[in-house]
């Protein structure tokens, strides 16, 4: 049971606002200025700030469980990429990207890998709240690794661009692709070819060549 001061701020004040303290590393001392000219304007020293962004990260923690509890969820819960505690960016990247294909794609596809873990939120390219969300540069191949690292509980999608904006939604979004059979895996080691079985389809991502590809049965 939640008092009721943590309880008034937790519902009526940090549910409106938490963009303050959110990106500042509380170890460190070393703060990205989210609001500028707050550290000259308050006076506060860098132990204050530490002070305080330790504070909020213990209500951050404090929300997400009271949340749960209410058997309600939030953008903030979602993985959206990073480590395994990181909170849902409204700007969320594609999770694998050309680069780094096979790497990301060997570690995602494990049992204890974070879209098996955590609901995921797997963004369509490029990501990061930049371009037109009209279009969609590389929309097969963030369909395909979508399918491939997906666990029970993940979402396909785009971040925040703003409103009066058109968002594109593909038919192969509508499409029917089954229900998992295991987990995806490379084809033989180090061929940087990846695959997974659903019941009405087989997906694909060859890592060499960044070339998606989607078979129904």
């Amino acid at each position: 049971m939640l008092a009721s001061g943590v309880s008034l701020l937790l519902i009526s004040i940090i549910l409106a606002s938490t963009r303050l303290f959110c990106s500042w590393p509380g170890a460190s001392g070393n703060f990205l200025d989210a609001m500028p000219g707050i550290v000259n304007d308050t006076g506060m020293t860098t132990n204050d700030l530490v002070s305080i962004t330790n504070d909020y990260n213990a209500n951050m923690w404090a929300l997400q469980n009271y949340t749960m509890q209410q058997g309600k969820f939030s953008w903030q819960l979602l993985w959206t990429g990073g480590a395994a505690d990181s909170k849902g960016s409204t700007c969320p990247s594609p999770i694998v990207n050309n680069a780094s294909c096979a790497a990301t794609l060997r570690e995602m596809c494990t049992p204890a890998s974070l879209p098996q873990t955590r609901t995921m939120m797997y963004a369509f390219g490029p990501g990061g709240c930049v371009g037109d969300p009209s279009v969609l540069s590389e929309f097969e191949q963030d369909l395909a690794n979508f399918l491939l690292i997906r666990g029970d509980f993940a979402y396909l999608g785009h971040g925040w661009l703003g409103c009066s904006r058109n968002y594109a939604y593909p038919d192969a979004l509508n499409a029917d692709y089954g229900v998992a059979q295991g987990l995806c895996s490379e084809t033989a080691t180090g061929s940087g070819v990846f695959t997974r079985e659903y019941t009405k389809s087989t997906v694909q991502m060859d890592c060499n060549s960044w070339t998606p590809k989607i078979t129904f049965k």
